[in-house]
This record gives C-alpha cells, sequence and structure tokens, in this order.
C-alpha cells in the first residue's frame, strides 16, 4: 500500500525520483512492472503491475456500444505507459503525460492507496486548497457504514 505525500522535481530528461518509502512498498508487492497513465483531477496515475492488471479487467467490462465508455477507456489506456524504475530509483515521465499534468518541474508524488498520483505542485496545492475544508462532508457523504 502507498501513503504519504512527497515533494520532488522531475529532471530535465524527464525522470522523477519515486520516493524511497514508496520504492520499498513496491519491492515489498515485489513489483517487476509500473504502469504510469493520465489519472483524474489532472494528475498521472502510476499503478503497479498487478493493480494495473485488476484496474484493466475492470474497466474491459465498460460497454464499448456506449461512447461515455469508448471515450474514457481510449483516453486512460492511449495514454498508458510502461515504465521501469532505475537503479537511482527513477522512472521515466513521457511527455504527452507531463503535458497532460502540466509539469513542469516540479511534483508531488501522494500515495493513494493502491496506486500513487504525481501532480504539477500548483495543481495539487490548488486541489487540496480546494478540497481540504469539506473534507469532513465529504467523508460524511462517501463514507459506508
Amino acid at each position: 500500500m502507498f501513503y504519504g505525500e512527497y515533494e520532488h522535481s522531475i529532471d530535465r530528461k524527464g525522470r522523477l525520483i519515486v520516493p524511497a518509502k514508496l520504492r520499498q512498498a513496491l519491492k515489498q508487492q515485489d513489483t517487476k512492472a509500473l504502469f504510469l497513465t493520465r489519472g483524474l483531477d489532472g494528475c498521472l496515475f502510476l499503478f503497479p503491475e498487478a493493480e494495473w492488471r485488476l484496474v484493466e479487467s475492470h474497466f474491459k467490462k465498460i460497454s464499448f456500444t456506449k461512447s461515455e465508455g469508448r471515450k474514457f477507456n481510449r483516453l486512460f489506456f492511449s495514454g498508458a505507459s510502461e515504465v521501469g524504475v532505475d537503479r537511482l530509483g527513477r522512472i521515466l515521465v513521457p511527455k504527452h503525460l507531463k503535458d497532460f499534468a502540466r509539469i513542469k518541474q516540479d511534483v508531488v508524488i501522494v500515495g493513494v492507496s493502491t496506486r500513487i498520483e504525481i501532480w504539477a505542485k500548483e495543481q495539487w496545492q490548488a486541489f487540496y486548497e480546494g478540497s481540504r475544508q469539506s473534507f469532513e462532508e465529504i467523508a460524511e457523504r462517501v463514507m459506508v457504514e
């Protein structure tokens, strides 16, 4: 499982260091491959392979006869890239994904249970400031007893 919030920078070549605690969690899960794709709310989603296969299986069930289903799957899967962690703990973020998430250099990496999110720092700050005041209200609406 992935937890925490980490500030990092992407280098000139588009490489991003995966925080040590997240790399340790990946190692504990015996993750061999990672999948990076367009996320929701303007971020990128990074999945370990096992979780990616679950998500992929779930999204395959979306009917291709429905326009919204086709559109979602096209956008989600066409942006996907298999990425590996190099010996220095970095992944390469493709340009089309950096552009999608408006990432220039500074990022916030967020552990969200079964996935990792990568945000442009300014985008994360805007999301966080816009959401933190309503955190308890949101919890009341989404929590199931």
